[in-house]
């Protein structure tokens, strides 16, 4: 797992796509604008997130495919009632764009 908080290089998207495989699991601090990427569940990566500060409100999961530069919104670490989201996607409109934006920012490099 790594804790990023600025956007990666070419070649530290490489490494971690070497780590992890074409897919990685994003848990995303929305807030704070850090995420960790190569968690084994979404839950890892919270919890990471938490011992930097982050209230678990502002912690989502979802993921990267590296190769086809596509990103989702889904993980059971989403599943938040208590939040109005009572699915694994994330439900609100702001959040799931803070979200994509994030990853986007830390990614940057797989779309120039």
């Amino acid at each position: 797992m790594k804790l990023i908080k600025e956007p990666l290089s070419k070649q530290e998207i490489l490494l971690l796509k070497s780590n992890y495989s074409n897919y990685l699991k994003l848990t995303v601090d929305v807030n704070q604008e850090i995420l960790v990427a190569g968690c084994e569940l979404h839950a890892d990566g919270e919890a990471i997130l938490l011992k930097n500060g982050g209230q678990q409100k502002n912690i989502w999961g979802g993921g990267i495919d590296l190769e086809n530069k596509i990103i989702d919104t889904m993980a059971v670490l989403n599943l938040r009632p208590n939040l109005n989201n009572d699915s694994m996607e994330i439900l609100d409109p702001e959040i799931r764009e803070r979200f994509i934006k994030m990853v986007k920012k830390v990614f940057a490099e797989l779309w120039s």
